[in-house]
């Protein structure tokens, strides 16, 4: 079995558990960079991830190791086919450890090792992907591997799935060294090197943070500390977690994880400065109608967003009493695609309403309209239980079926907004750190 604190590698010599970084860039320049803070913080392997290969090809590797001869260099080939080919190219270009996928052929599997022992180079392989991995797992070790990598792929990742959850299942069945990736971060590090596994493969919370030194060190830390007592994290529900990265991430974040989709037209804060996250209570109302507005009340609660369509901009279907009322039931906010009044007593109360207009005339409450039926909203369709995000650049509506996976992508795109920043005030101006050149559809 494998040690939780250290690991016994081939040729019988004690190590400490390994961290792993990994470098899922298109730039080459940026990788180099964050991977000599990656070091400073604490890194033993460097990882040219696919996503760099793929761009840069084997010039990833070759400057990666130019850069940093003294750490293992690890590229994540992926490979499928040509097992030989594509470790020697690996190896030629200064590669340590080639990454192949476990769901090739045996045939390739074999390929690769005969070309990894030529060349002095080391195999890891990754179970991404594969139908059984504990089996897998088991005919790798028989073959020869000399890593065996439990991970869980990115988009994986946004559908709640982690590698720590089933790490256990590949510990007991195999002796060489297990690699873990995929959404690690300090605690879960210290949780994996705890369970028995030998390389923590950390991406975006190092890779993406403002400080990589830092994170590198916190990761480092933990690893380093895992055998003073971890217990395993009670793990949040998805709706608790969901509604946590939805207050954290902004109205543009979320845009841009649904492909620059989900933004309400001409709907903007009436009380800058205040957030909202909840689900949808629709209301389907009519110009100079409030009654349908005011019982949605009724059915709301701390979770929710009240959201109308008026079918006016000049006639209001919601004020200040409203308001109070709304605030009084702890409702989350209120989104109207039509126009609200009582501006002055709204603002200071100091709750979240977001419409399209304002004016100080109402209509009259004749109850016509429907509460909790699909509408439209500010151009989109919005259902009743949608995920609703307003703050001060807008709102966005998230579809049900997708609100937890769409908070992680938002999270994934404001770390790497984050990372950006902080190249920017290094200096470099944003059409340089993006390399908008190079990248530009020819």
């Amino acid at each position: 079995m494998v040690c939780s604190l250290t690991t016994r590698l081939y040729g019988g010599d004690l190590i400490k558990p390994i961290l792993q970084v990994a470098l899922d860039l298109l730039e080459l320049d940026r990788a180099i960079q964050i991977a000599l803070e990656a070091a400073d913080g604490g890194a033993d392997w460097i990882e040219a991830g696919t996503p760099l290969i793929k761009s840069e090809g084997m010039d990833a590797v070759r400057e990666l190791k130019k850069a940093l001869p003294a750490k293992k260099i690890v590229a994540d080939m992926k490979t499928v086919d040509t097992g030989a080919m594509e470790v020697e190219m690996a190896a030629k270009a200064g590669a340590n450890i080639v990454a192949i996928l476990a769901s090739s052929d045996d045939s390739t599997v074999h390929d690769a090792l005969r070309a990894a022992r030529k060349y002095g180079v080391e195999v890891m392989v990754d179970l991404l992907g594969s139908p059984d991995p504990v089996t897998r797992s088991r005919e790798m070790e028989a073959l020869g591997v000399d890593y065996i990598c439990v991970h869980v792929g990115i988009d994986q990742q946004m559908m709640g799935r982690r590698a720590i959850d089933f790490l256990d299942e590949i510990l007991g069945h195999v002796k060489i060294p297990v690699a873990v990736a995929g959404g690690i971060d300090a605690p879960s590090a210290a949780e994996a090197i705890a369970a028995g596994a030998s390389i923590v493969i950390v991406g975006g919370s190092v890779a993406r943070s403002p400080d990589v030194t830092a994170s590198g060190r916190k990761i480092r830390e933990a690893m380093d500390r895992a055998h003073e007592g971890v217990i395993r994290r009670e793990r949040k529900s998805m709706d608790e977690e969901m509604f946590e990265i939805f207050r954290e991430v902004s109205t543009p974040n979320i845009s841009d994880a649904m492909h620059r989709k989900g933004a309400m037209r001409d709907v903007l804060p009436i009380n800058p400065g205040q957030k909202i996250v909840g689900r949808a209570v629709t209301v389907q109302t009519f110009e100079g109608d409030w009654a349908k507005s005011v019982e949605a009340i009724d059915l709301a609660g701390p979770e929710d967003v009240i959201v109308i369509y008026n079918g006016s901009r000049y006639v209001s279907c919601w004020g200040g009493l409203a308001t109070q009322s709304c605030k009084i039931k702890g409702v989350a906010g209120v989104v109207i695609d039509g126009a609200v009044r009582d501006l002055d007593e709204i603002r200071e109360m100091g709750y979240p309403i977001f419409a399209s207009s304002i004016t100080p005339m109402a209509g009259e409450p004749k109850g016509m309209g429907e509460i909790n039926a699909e509408i439209t909203c500010g151009g989109l369709s919005v259902r009743p239980g949608d995920l609703i995000v307003g703050d001060d650049s807008g709102v966005v509506v998230i579809p049900r079926e997708r609100g937890y996976e769409i908070a992680r992508r938002a999270k994934e795109v404001e770390k790497t907004e984050s990372r950006l920043r902080e190249e920017i005030l290094r200096g470099r101006t944003l059409s340089e750190v993006a390399n908008l050149k190079r990248w530009e559809k020819k």
